[in-house]
């Protein structure tokens, strides 16, 4: 499939509907409610598959404005709150019999179920004209990305990634003074993650144990072939394994490099590299690693090298220190645009609208939080509270200290000519460095319209409004070049990616993580 790269306009502004979109929304028009659009005043019916942990944030989000149809688990213990919560709603324990036996109720769904089973899942939705909103990462491989943007075109529905700081205004504001010149031509970025909490590193598979009666496994396992159960993987440390998930790649990258996918308008890297790694391992993510990908100029700009910083280290010889930068605090503080005048988040929003759930700022996962803790090893640190939940097996020992001039922590830096701007987070905090720049320097004026709001976003999408701010053909070749760098941890040297084709041109062991390997009665067919 062709790359069709979205212009910037289209990014917050829907010119793909401009000037068509009739009053009521695309739900007035009947040809367009047989498509599944409903007047902006009727409440959707959304179903939840996966209601546990972010999949119950994100309901919850839903829930706020909408009608709670359907839910759909396999793990009921992990799901209880939510069960209890809407007891009155349907419950079932196969996304395919919710979508059989309930489809016709259905206008929309809410997918938070592991990394591996996003696009099978999201793929049956769409294919029967619902509205999908996934959590990120989207996808775990490339392959399946591609589907679902093929997917989505087909199916013409309404589709968000759960990258909630894309609706952040620093990440605009990111984007806007990027644009202005202010720090000009950007050739080099670097985005950075904490330690996660679950596996890495591991030199064999996690011991064998007896599946728990609250758990259907097979169908937790979906499209993977089975094997056998291990708490290791249930309920969250599957996304340290690399047949389930995406590391910290999907955990926080997806997060921090946002801000960099958006502001230099990056489509396909022409190679990828891994160019340091500690703790390699065939089964799971390693302990640490950095990553370079190269991306060639687009339109107006310069080619750029990109380096993801895996698990950043604060000390050591992969230490990444910010040039002219020594005596400076790298990450700016979240929602700090308040301090110049800028509204944050939407009046009256919930935190939760930005993703602070589990993991978030403040919560179990995020600064300050033991949760952000952790180092992969071979034995757990004992039974704490982690973004997983409460009982979640925790791995890992402290985490990197912070240290002036050195990038570490969940954020990103952008090296310009002329200057040099860093965000952190989920894209919400933003600031020039050195600090003394940043205190005297004047917003650039808005570009970019504002988000409502994550949920909002795509709620108005599902009604016939703005395409939203993570539409597929926003996210899709975002999520693709993440999953890239996934393999880069896989096979070492130099990865040539030839994007219209699907493919390396120079290894065909990294060509074997292109696509995913699946049931055969789990073919992803479009």
């Amino acid at each position: 499939m062709p790359f069709h790269p979205v212009s910037r306009r289209h990014f917050f502004f829907g010119s793909l509907f401009a000037g068509s979109v009739p009053l009521a929304g695309f739900g007035s028009v009947p040809s367009l409610r047989a498509l599944g659009y409903k007047p902006f005043y009727s409440k959707l019916n959304v179903a939840a598959i996966g209601c546990g942990g972010q999949g119950a944030v994100i309901l919850n989000d839903a829930a706020r404005t909408e009608n709670v149809v359907a839910l759909c688990d396999v793990d009921l213990d992990r799901s209880a709150a939510t069960i209890k919560r809407f007891e009155k709603v349907p419950l079932f324990r196969d996304f395919r019999e919710m979508l059989d036996k309930a489809g016709k109720d259905i206008d929309a769904c809410t997918i938070a179920v592991p990394d591996f089973m996003h696009a099978a899942v999201a793929l049956a939705c769409m294919q029967r004209g619902k509205h999908v909103y996934v959590e990120k990462p989207l996808a775990r491989t490339v392959g399946e990305a591609r589907i679902l943007l093929e997917a989505a075109n087909k199916y013409k529905v309404a589709t968000q990634m759960g990258n909630q700081g894309f609706s952040h205004e620093a990440h605009r504001v990111a984007a806007e003074i990027i644009w202005s010149g202010e720090i000009g031509d950007v050739t080099e970025a670097h985005i950075s993650t904490t330690p996660g909490t679950h596996p890495t590193g591991l030199t064999q598979p996690p011991p064998e144990e007896s599946v728990p009666s609250s758990l259907n496994w097979d169908s937790w396992l979906g499209a993977m072939p089975m094997r056998p159960f291990s708490s290791w993987y249930v309920p969250y440390n599957w996304r340290g394994f690399y047949d389930f998930g995406t590391g910290q790649i999907g955990n926080w990258a997806t997060h921090t490099a946002g801000p960099v996918h958006h502001a230099l308008q990056l489509n396909a890297p022409a190679s990828i590299e891994c160019v340091s790694i500690d703790g390699k391992s065939d089964i799971t993510f390693p302990n640490q690693a950095t990553i370079r990908l190269d991306f060639p100029a687009r339109g107006g700009m310069s080619a750029v090298k990109v380096f993801y910083h895996d698990s950043a280290r604060s000390t050591g010889p992969d230490v990444f220190r910010v040039p002219g930068m020594e005596n400076e605090t790298i990450l700016p503080p979240t929602d700090n645009l308040a301090d110049k005048g800028r509204i944050t988040r939407p009046p009256g929003a919930p935190a939760g609208g930005f993703g602070r759930g589990p993991g978030g700022p403040g919560g179990p996962g995020g600064p300050g939080g033991a949760g952000a803790q952790g180092r992969g090893g071979q034995r757990p640190a004992g039974e704490r509270m982690g973004p997983g939940g409460p009982g979640v097996r925790v791995f890992g020992g402290d985490r990197p200290q912070s240290q002036p001039g050195v990038l570490t922590g969940n954020g990103s830096v952008f090296i310009g000519t002329k200057g040099v701007l860093a965000t952190s987070n989920r894209g919400e905090g933003v600031w020039l460095l050195p600090n003394a720049r940043w205190q005297e320097y004047e917003l650039p004026p808005q570009l970019l319209t504002r988000s409502p709001g994550h949920m909002l976003d795509w709620i108005r999408a599902c009604k016939g409004g703005d395409p939203s701010c993570s539409d597929f053909r926003v996210t899709v070749p975002f999520a693709e070049w993440l999953a890239l760098a996934c393999i880069a941890f896989r096979v070492p040297g130099k990865l040539d990616w030839d994007h219209q084709n699907m493919r390396f041109t120079n290894s065909d062991e990294a060509n074997k993580y292109v696509k995913p390997v699946f049931r055969k009665e789990w073919d992803l067919k479009v």
